[in-house]
């Protein structure tokens, strides 16, 4: 199994300044606001098919289609083509940030460490919030606000998808039966807190839950993302040479403010598909009616309420992850990885924390440093969790804007511990990881941004006059390799110099 991964995330946006808010057209114009030059279409969406499945069949149809359509012929009346609407850009460090129809969204480049991951996570919130920035600089005040959460609690979700790239030998119905029951409690550490419980008809305040996106998983397996949502994601999109590799496309996770928080969701789903692929993930984990224990888990913030195993044995949510943990530890204790070793460490101390008072993690995981919050708002107001303000409080620890966001001001409080520092994050928003390929479509973007005629995640085809060459980037994951081309682009004085002596360690195609 490769180590590489990545997170996109879907950003909620409004307008304060307007009662009746585009956005479509919010998202686009916030995109848009990252050029210094005029928007120019260059993404290829010909490697992505949602309707491919990763059962062996393409869908006839998805369950979001009649939503699509209406969709599409709302669009028909904007006066933007289909590429202009998308705004698709490839950025210098390798990652992808386009409207993704109503929300912004930004897909980390590739990264082989977690490390690598959580700072450019973290570089997608900054470059998100700059965006906004400007946007507010050209209309005159601070009416954009961005959220990175995933609700608007009137029944829309928006997600943060966490991939991984694996063996095609990897039989997918072993990943269903084995990571099911792990994402049905991976929520009592990687979920980011929630007021209240969203119905498919109502919002029905009163309550506090673990996740944001527990209210709209509705099926085991699917391959739709906007309804009939799935606890496994069965699109079949690798971004890599599909007779190798399949990518694991997650939709349930939420999305995560605080730098341990995602380390763990990431890290220790990492080492669960490990397990699956040696044949070592724990064989007495499968939990009964997963979809209805995904709720139930998510609404008890003890994470102590048993969930029904096949077979009729109930079991904490605690103790199920020890399950995986206990089997993580045997398989890779011994392993001389400084993101394994973390991730057993993290994993085990935080699964304790929450057996003996989840209150200890208020600086390490999201759900808990919000419901600390809000504990402490209602203990001053003398109110309940049915009071209403308590919904502004839950968006506002999402906010961006550094002058609004709570959890922003719990970290500059130094109440959230972090793993990385602003430098790096800063270095991040413009520089891609250096042992992914993420590295080599950066480094051609930064140098030959105006010869790219069309990039995406595994080939960049070049153009200039009659000179149109295409670099495939299906195998590019040995770090050596990766160097060495590099190397190449950076002393090439043409994109001719990139392929001139045909010793490309990557696919080459005319």
């Amino acid at each position: 199994m490769q180590k590489l991964f990545g997170i996109e995330t879907e950003y909620g946006i409004t307008r304060e300044d307007l009662n009746d808010v585009d956005p479509v057209v919010e998202s686009m114009e916030l995109v848009r606001a990252y050029l210094k030059k005029p928007f120019r279409a260059g993404w290829d969406y010909s490697g992505e098919d949602p309707r491919q499945d990763a059962r062996g069949f393409r869908a006839e149809r998805l369950a979001q289609d009649e939503e699509e359509t209406a969709f599409e012929k709302a669009d028909r009346h904007r006066p933007f083509s289909f590429h202009e609407m998308k705004s698709d850009l490839a950025l210098t460090n390798g990652a992808r940030f386009y409207n993704d129809h109503t929300h912004p969204e930004y897909s980390t480049p590739e990264c082989r460490s977690l490390r690598d991951l959580i700072l450019h996570d973290k570089a997608g919130e900054r470059i998100v919030q700059e965006c906004a920035n400007r946007r507010n600089a050209a209309l005159g005040g601070p009416h954009v606000q961005v959220y990175k959460n995933n609700t608007d609690f009137h029944g829309h979700s928006y997600g943060c998808h966490d991939n991984y790239l694996l063996p095609r030998s990897l039989p997918f119905h072993q990943i269903v039966r084995h990571l099911t029951p792990f994402l049905v409690t991976r929520q009592i550490f990687a979920g980011a807190g929630k007021v209240g419980i969203e119905f498919p008809d109502r919002y029905e305040p009163g309550h506090y839950q673990l996740s944001q996106r527990a209210d709209f998983m509705e099926v085991e397996v699917s391959v739709d993302t906007m309804d009939r949502r799935p606890i496994i994601n069965s699109r079949d999109e690798p971004h890599a040479d599909r007779s190798l590799y399949r990518r694991l496309h997650q939709i349930l996770g939420d999305a995560n403010l605080s730098e341990t928080a995602t380390a763990l969701k990431i890290g220790t789903t990492w080492l669960t598909l490990r397990l699956i692929e040696e044949g070592a993930a724990p064989s007495d984990a499968a939990i009964n009616e997963p979809v209805a224990a995904i709720h139930e888990v998510s609404s008890d913030t003890s994470c102590k309420k048993p969930v029904r195993l096949i077979g009729g044995k109930m079991i904490s949510p605690i103790d199920h992850q020890r399950l995986y943990l206990l089997a993580a530890q045997k398989a890779f204790g011994k392993e001389d990885d400084a993101d394994t070793a973390w991730v057993l460490r993290a994993w085990e101390e935080v699964l304790n924390d929450l057996e003996a008072d989840p209150a200890r993690l208020a600086d390490r995981l999201d759900w808990v440093a919000k419901k600390w919050l809000i504990e402490t708002f209602m203990e001053a107001e003398g109110c309940g969790w049915d009071d209403p303000r308590l919904k502004g409080i839950d968006l506002e620890y999402h906010n961006l804007n550094p002058d609004r966001g709570l959890f922003i001001a719990l970290e500059m409080e130094g109440r959230i511990q972090r793993l990385t520092t602003d430098p790096e994050i800063k270095e991040a928003i413009t520089t891609p990881p250096a042992d992914t390929r993420a590295a080599i479509r950066g480094l051609c973007v930064e140098r030959f941004y105006d010869q790219i005629h069309r990039i995406q995640w595994e080939r960049i085809v070049f153009q200039n006059g009659l000179f149109k060459k295409e670099l495939g980037l299906e195998d590019l994951f040995d770090p050596e390799k990766i160097a060495a081309l590099r190397g190449r682009i950076a002393e090439a004085s043409t994109i001719k110099d990139i392929f001139q002596d045909g010793t490309l360690h990557v696919k080459e195609k005319t």
